[in-house]
């Protein structure tokens, strides 16, 4: 590099200094001139002070502010220069000056040390210093000459012990500078890598919120299956029918649980890259066999080939404290990796064991796969570490690690390379005592919901019955039986029951026929309305989408934890309670976002809870059309052209028109970061939804608002 090169370098060097920085300086500079004068004048009592001096540096010190707060062109490009200049007065110059004005006074000699030290900091490179420090230093020589006639100095202290100590002074300051750089440009990495992520969690967000809503479309178009229907349809005979609607369910339900894990795992890599806690305010007991089995259940398998690769023994259960949701992806992961790893071995296999011990229960899943070469054996665990597996983020592993450490556990690997790969998740006992106090919590919170409340069981099986029934008698809620869909139309059409329990396959009459029945009026108007919640066997995937289709407004498959039937229960309860249903109607719904895709889902779905809505595809015009015509609500993206939604909404509550000033606005975006979050409720949005949302949850808000 040439000598000018390298010149242009160190003063670019010396000037990339990051904005806290230097807020920081300005909050010690502005006030700390104006402080030191009157300790030193009148309480030190030092020879020589100078106010206006001491003014301009506080002066100095606020216009950075006011420089680095500008977007203004000439303040970006003039910036750099005006902070050397201020530097180079209110630290060597003037503290050279007021040395030399006070005779090498003691106190002054200390703080000549000080200005060294902390000068280093703010010049991140030793050209650079060096030239602060000389103009600061030789201007405040003249200076001192230029408006101290006939000057003599008398230096009283030891000049080269004084001398050795700015030395190390100056020695040390540079690498505990050069140490914070290092520091910084890691901080500053990080801070990159986070805003990467946002982005892509973003761009991410967005086409997986369409599918989910094009989703939930194609749900609400798909014709429900009949017993009693037409004996032929589209050429197909009835059997065909059933399968054929059944397969169509099936398909959007795995495409629906495809889009929860992907925005699961943008979450996760979000997570990961801001080292968020996991959060243990959902964690809850249950059994381990029938958590690992719901989640073998529930794993999107390539083929029925791959799932006969996995056995499970689960004879030694045990009881843990868990996440579900978390707890279920660690085995996806571990289940996932290995069929990697096992694609070229067609005889290879997957083993779950669950084992219960005095110190520690554990669940280990063992392949008898390639195994993990040495090499790679200690960086498993790490961030962003992949070995030879393709499209991996190379979060997996490590956020498993970060959710067994949270459940007061471990993740551990054994392996010998060429044989086998286990991995073992330990978890602390659960003692009795334990498991009744949850008891006792989740009563508690419930029991106000579900008090004096009439429920409806019906299942043809007497024993399942009884299990629902001691869930929710602690509740005291007033339980009725039914053994048929039939016997639960009888009783419905002669008591009012607050939500119904409906086993799906049952002779006589099934849950769905039963369900279409009610909400067809044969059980009374008043009852049209009932929540019904499904309760069954049949696999998630089959049952949601003709569960749901039949009119049901939740699923729980047996067997269950109590918490998950109560959990399930009071929130489909809540969301009837609080989705006032009959508010919505005619309702007009402005939806600002600039994409079509979005702007045409949501239509649809808001107008077939019969909304009336208007499309704005930026944030100015739907301040034009707000301001011409009158709207219930506004559902608003945040990232928006021309105007984005968070400044929208703040001119929505600067307007004088009331009723625009007043109007209730949800956001709505791919960004999940907690700061954008609160920006969005400080401009003014009375909620926030990220993406993709639940359609119910969208609702609910809608209902409240409005």
């Amino acid at each position: 590099m040439s000598l000018s090169g390298y010149i242009r370098k160190s003063i670019k060097e010396g000037t990339q200094i990051s904005r806290s920085v230097i807020i920081w300086g300005v909050f010690i500079a502005a006030p700390g001139n104006i402080l030191f004068y009157l300790l030193l004048k009148y309480v030190f009592q030092m020879p020589y002070e100078n106010l206006t001096i001491r003014l301009t540096g506080s002066v100095l010190a606020l216009l950075l502010m006011v420089f680095i707060r500008s977007e203004s062109p000439f303040a970006k490009k003039y910036f750099p220069l005006f902070w050397h200049f201020s530097l180079i007065f209110i630290l060597p110059f003037l503290f050279t000056f007021l040395l030399l004005k006070n005779d090498f006074h003691e106190l002054w000699l200390y703080w000549e040390i000080f200005m060294f030290f902390v000068l280093i900091l703010f010049v991140p490179n030793w050209l650079m210093l060096l030239f602060d420090i000389c103009v600061g230093v030789f201007a405040g020589i003249a200076v001192f000459f230029l408006t101290t006639p006939n000057a003599v100095l008398n230096p009283e202290f030891d000049i080269p012990a004084y001398s050795s100590v700015l030395v190390v002074t100056v020695v040390a300051g540079y690498l505990f500078s050069a140490s914070n750089r290092r520091g910084q440009a890691a901080m500053e990495k990080n801070e990159a890598l986070q805003a990467l992520a946002g982005s892509i969690a973003h761009e991410m967000r967005n086409p997986l919120s369409q599918v989910k809503l094009n989703l939930e479309i194609i749900e609400e178009q798909l014709p429900v299956y009949r017993q009693n229907g037409p004996k032929e349809a589209s050429g197909l005979k009835t059997g065909n029918l059933l399968d054929v609607l059944d397969s169509l369910y099936q398909h959007v339900t795995w495409c629906q649980i495809a889009v929860k894990r992907g925005s699961q795992i943008i979450t996760m890599i979000l997570d990961e890259v801001k080292e968020k806690p996991v959060s243990k305010s959902s964690f809850g007991y249950a059994p381990a066999a029938l958590m690992t089995g719901k989640a073998v259940d529930e794993y999107g398998f390539e083929s029925s080939a791959e799932r006969e690769k996995i056995r499970i023994d689960c004879r030694s259960d045990f009881m843990f404290r868990i996440n579900e949701t978390m707890y279920i992806f660690v085995l996806f992961n571990l289940i996932k990796n290995a069929l990697y790893f096992l694609e070229s071995r067609p005889d290879a296999r997957i083993y779950i064991t669950l084992e219960k011990g005095e110190k520690a229960n554990k669940v280990k899943v063992k392949d008898t796969g390639p195994g993990i070469s040495p090499e790679n054996f200690d960086k498993l665990f790490d961030p962003y570490f992949t070995s030879t597996k393709k499209g991996g983020t190379g979060l997996g592993l490590s956020y498993c690690k970060r959710v067994m450490l949270a459940f007061d556990g471990d993740i551990t690997c054994n392996s010998v390379e060429g044989e086998y790969t286990e991995f073992v998740l330990s978890f602390p006992p659960v003692t009795d005592a334990e498991i009744q106090a949850s008891h006792e919590k989740l009563v508690e919170e419930n029991k106000a919901l579900f008090e004096q409340k009439r429920i409806l069981v019906v299942d043809d099986k007497e024993d399942d019955r009884a299990v629902a029934k001691n869930s929710l008698a602690a509740l005291d809620a007033i339980i009725d039986e039914a053994a048929d869909g039939k016997e639960a139309i009888e009783k419905i059409t002669s008591n009012r029951y607050d939500i119904v329990l409906m086993n799906i396959a049952m002779p006589v009459m099934d849950g769905y026929a039963a369900t279409e029945k009610i909400r067809e009026g044969e059980a009374g108007d008043v009852s049209v309305m009932v929540p019904i919640v499904a309760y069954t066997e049949q696999p998630f995937t089959v049952a949601r989408g003709r569960a749901k289709k039949a009119g049901m407004q939740g699923l729980i498959t047996k067997p269950c934890t109590e918490r998950e039937l109560i959990g399930e229960l009071s929130s489909v309860f809540r969301d009837h309670q609080e989705i006032a249903w009959y508010r919505m109607k005619d309702k007009k719904i402005l939806i600002a976002d600039d994409s079509s895709i979005n702007r045409m889902s949501v239509s649809i779905l808001l107008q077939k809870y019969s909304m009336k809505v208007e499309e704005a595809v930026n944030g100015q015009e739907a301040l034009e059309k707000i301001e011409k015509g009158a709207f219930d609500l506004v559902l608003m993206d945040i990232g928006m052209p021309v105007l984005n939604g968070i400044k929208a909404t703040r001119h929505i509550r600067q307007s004088d028109i009331s009723r625009v000033a007043s109007m209730p606005v949800i956001g709505f975006s791919g960004e999940s970061d907690e700061h954008l979050v609160r920006q969005a409720i400080d401009a003014g949005m009375n909620d926030y939804l990220i993406k993709p949302f639940d359609v119910r949850l969208l609702l609910e808000k809608i209902s409240r608002f409005i």
